[in-house]
């Protein structure tokens, strides 16, 4: 959207049209409100910028199917221009096939409807009509009343000249005679009757008047969109001066940035639409008793109460004041419309933000955007890094770790997905129109897709998920469509509405980084492995909960497929998942086990307190869940999980970074910038499901354990060594073999408890020298080492049963370590 500049904001409202209450479409649902219809089509027009146009920002639906509609809005208009005090009168400008067609009333019950004849050419006419006016300095049809203007101009069809019988009936012959050639006869093509003989827009540009004039304007092209194959600065001009660029800058510094933003920043102030509507008198209130009916029949219908006046079009437009918006932003200096960005090699997470603001920062997400000096500089900082996309690419990451502005949420999730390139080329080149066989399941789907949401019930609505769906069936052949992908593409279809090329992009780079074979015809073994995973990070991050819901046969595959099919997206509604994926794009695919966790824990003492009916029921339907505390929760989570715990066969093959050169990523071992690591010799062995699924506690690679011991190789002897800096939470390795072959050669600082007398008969552990400092590292991760797989899952599912968290199992048993030189002998005794 081009900037605010000189222009203002104006709202006007309106009634759409009320259908019966007891009537229903052929799907047998009710019928859908004028107002959603209307809402679902205004979104288009929210689209079209042009200079000399002005801009529509927003709509919003109120009571009794009252619209309201903000737009730019001028003070000063053409009608100011002929010194008239009254508005517009739309019908005196109406072609005449528009007014012959009459009112024709949409409804729900015929699908192929006849267009109404209102199209470009229609526009001429009234183009024609506007340029008579000011040509002759005077309004038409002032003396006559609606119904005769309509009539009059219908007659126009048996008139040789209308130009010469319109200015005859306005007094105003004389004035045309003087008037140029060239004018007389543009305003004869213009007002050409018959819609077939008048001419497009496109040829009436071709008039040697508009070739005169065109000269004196800079033809306007829109600029290229941020996700395009275009260069966005190829048509980028600076002045030669660049002294007077800093003259030129407007003082007015809210001005300059979107109209878009400015009304954001608005309704945070306090602006509310309904208030500034009855404040002009152009929503008037009735005490409900004057609308009750004089009469009333049993079968409902009512009798003796007239049309409330309010209710008739009144096309006022009432000016938005900025005044309260600029008050609140008073204080904040000019720097703040221009940050400076710079390039910063600190892998510490950091805000561009005025300092002002770090104490802001800190808040409660939900307070963070509802502040208006907060939100205008997050916005303002996000603008500018987007603009400067994939270049800033990091910084993006970064300033997302703090939190996202809800006004650039569809495009910083898009660059957090990574998508570039020409996305609507792509998504154009695919066909949405043959029938498919998915057709008829998409049709069930979606009535009952996030319905609630007024934008996304609208047929409109409905039209757009249909053809964005239908886009990635048909895009991606060896997958199929499942029930829950209407759910998944709720979000990006409702921040992209305008731009389903962009919502297809999100939704298809999202499937395959948190989703990777899904969507499967046949999904079965990679659903279960990826519960059996969850059913280990259970057991990893809560012990008892997990011998819990063992027992009472409580499992994942229960209610936790919805759940991860749709990314939570089928359990919580769209502003909740706006929040969590907030989030979840900036974690890799592990990231939604630690959500699910989260989940289970925030339900912890309802499910630790009830048996499976009592659980079935409590998941049937969900009980509030706090999103925030959940997110955080996850974090949490997600910094105490090794990267190779919630290793999956049928996860993603990770893409090695192009410079890497295989090298393992340097980045924090417990973060949320957590990559999918690349394979080595030292990382996880796949291996079968059953096997998996016999093992309560999850294997963590050893490569993860040499990280999390901090060991490192130095010399030709490979003595391991600790490392310097320590920025990791400790952790025991527990070796389980027997005394003899620990003392062979084990990992520096690990203990041993043998397998074979680590148990009582009772399950409780046996007492001995090692057995104290086990139980001081309860609550740390503990690595279980030994040779033998079956030994080392059981010794794990005996601590799970005791309550310990975070147990692991060293995958591939000490022999993975035996080859990498880092077992330690101990210096014989003398």
């Amino acid at each position: 959207m081009f900037p605010l500049k000189d222009a203002e904001m104006g709202a006007f409202t309106f009634f759409a049209s009320a259908l019966p209450h007891d009537v229903c479409g052929s799907n047998g649902l009710p019928l859908t409100p004028n107002s959603i219809k209307i809402l679902g089509r205004f979104q288009i027009l929210k689209t079209i910028t042009h200079p000399r146009l002005c801009q529509y920002v927003d709509i919003s639906r109120g009571k009794h199917e009252r619209l309201v509609v903000v737009a730019e809005h001028c003070e000063r208009s053409l009608e100011d221009l002929l010194r008239e005090r009254k508005p517009v009168r739309y019908p005196s400008y109406l072609a005449p096939e528009v007014i012959a067609q009459g009112i024709f009333k949409m409804t729900d019950h015929v699908p192929n409807e006849k267009p109404l004849p209102s199209g470009p050419k229609s526009d001429v006419w009234s183009l024609g009509i506007i340029l008579f006016e000011l040509c002759v300095g005077r309004k038409l049809f002032q003396s006559l009343d609606i119904s005769e203007r309509l009539k009059f101009l219908l007659t126009l069809d048996c008139v040789d000249d209308t130009i010469i019988v319109l200015a005859e009936e306005h007094g105003c012959l004389d004035i045309v005679k003087e008037l140029p050639e060239n004018v007389i006869d543009l305003l004869k093509k213009c007002l050409t009757f018959h819609p077939s003989k008048r001419p497009t827009p496109d040829e009436l540009m071709q008039d040697k008047v508009f070739s005169e004039v065109s000269p004196l304007y800079t033809p306007f092209t829109k600029s290229a969109s941020l996700f395009s194959s275009s260069l966005r600065c190829a048509d980028l001009t600076l002045p030669e001066d660049i002294s007077q660029l800093c003259q030129d800058i407007n003082s007015d510094y809210l001005a300059e940035r979107s109209i878009e933003e400015v009304y954001y920043l608005w309704c945070l102030a306090g602006g509310d639409l309904e208030k500034e509507l009855v404040n002009k008198e152009i929503i008037r209130s009735k005490p409900p008793i004057c609308t009750l009916p004089n009469f009333l029949f049993e079968d409902g219908e009512s009798f003796g109460q007239g049309r409330d006046r309010s209710s008739l079009l009144d096309d006022t437009t009432v000016t938005l004041s900025l005044c309260q918006l600029r008050n609140r932003l008073k204080d904040v200096g000019g720097e703040a419309f221009y940050p400076l960005l710079e390039d910063d090699q600190s892998n510490v997470p950091h805000s561009n933000s005025n300092n002002e603001l770090s104490a802001a920062a800190t808040l409660p997400l939900i307070i963070r955007e509802r502040d208006t000096e907060y939100q205008l500089h997050r916005v303002v900082l996000f603008d500018r890094l987007l603009k400067a996309y994939p270049y800033k690419k990091n910084q993006i990451w970064k300033e997302a770790r703090v939190d996202i502005p809800p006004l650039m949420r569809g495009l910083t999730w898009a660059a957090l997905l990574g998508v570039e390139g020409a996305i609507h080329a792509k998504y154009d080149s695919i066909d949405k129109d043959t029938p498919i066989p998915t057709d008829r399941q998409i049709e069930v789907d979606i009535p009952r897709c996030h319905q609630y949401d007024e934008l996304l019930s609208s047929p409109e609505g409905h039209a757009k998920f249909r053809r964005v769906l239908k886009a990635w069936v048909v895009s991606h052949p060896d997958l199929v469509y499942w029930q829950g992908l209407d759910s998944l593409c709720a979000p990006f279809l409702y921040l992209n509405f305008n731009n389903e090329a962009l919502a297809y992009a999100c939704m298809s780079a999202f499937i395959p980084k948190y989703l990777y074979n899904f969507f499967l015809k046949d999904n079965s073994h990679v659903i279960q492995e990826y519960l059996t995973v969850f059913s280990q990070m259970i057991a990893f991050h809560d012990p008892e909960l997990s011998n819990h819901l063992n027992e009472i046969g409580f499992i994942p595959d229960l209610y936790a497929i919805p759940w991860f099919l749709t990314m939570f997206t089928h359990v919580f509604p769209l502003h909740k998942i706006f929040h969590l994926w907030d989030t979840l794009l900036l974690g890799n695919s592990s990231f939604p086990f630690c959500i699910g966790v989260a989940i289970l824990q925030q339900l912890r003492d309802r499910l630790l307190a009830n048996g499976f009916n009592e659980c079935i029921l409590l998941f049937s339907d969900l009980p509030e869940i706090d999103i925030e505390r959940c997110v955080r929760e996850s974090i949490n989570l997600f910094c105490w999980t090794p990267k190779s715990a919630t290793y999956r066969q049928h996860a993603q093959p990770p893409k090695p970074a192009p410079d890497s050169g295989g090298v393992r990523s340097s980045a924090p071992y417990f973060s949320t910038e957590c990559p999918d690591p690349p394979k080595t010799d030292l990382s996880r062995e796949s291996i079968p499901l059953n096997d998996l699924k016999s093992e309560v506690s999850p294997r963590i690679s050893a490569e993860d354990l040499i990280d999390l011991c901090e060991l490192t190789v130095t010399g030709h002897f490979k003595t391991p060594t600790k490392k310097t800096k320590s920025s990791k939470p400790k952790l025991l390795v527990v070796d389980i073999r027997n005394t003899e072959d620990f003392i062979r050669g084990h990992i520096s600082g690990s203990i041993n408890i043998p397998f074979s007398a680590a148990f009582t008969a009772e399950g409780g552990l046996t007492q001995g020298p090692y057995t104290a400092m086990l139980q001081s590292f309860k609550g740390k991760v503990i690595v279980i080492v030994g040779h033998v797989a079956k030994h080392t899952a059981e010794f794990a599912a005996h601590l799970v049963k005791m309550k310990y968290p975070r147990i692991c199992i060293l995958d591939g048993g000490i022999n993975k370590i035996k080859p990498t030189g880092l077992l330690t002998v101990p210096s014989p005794q003398i």
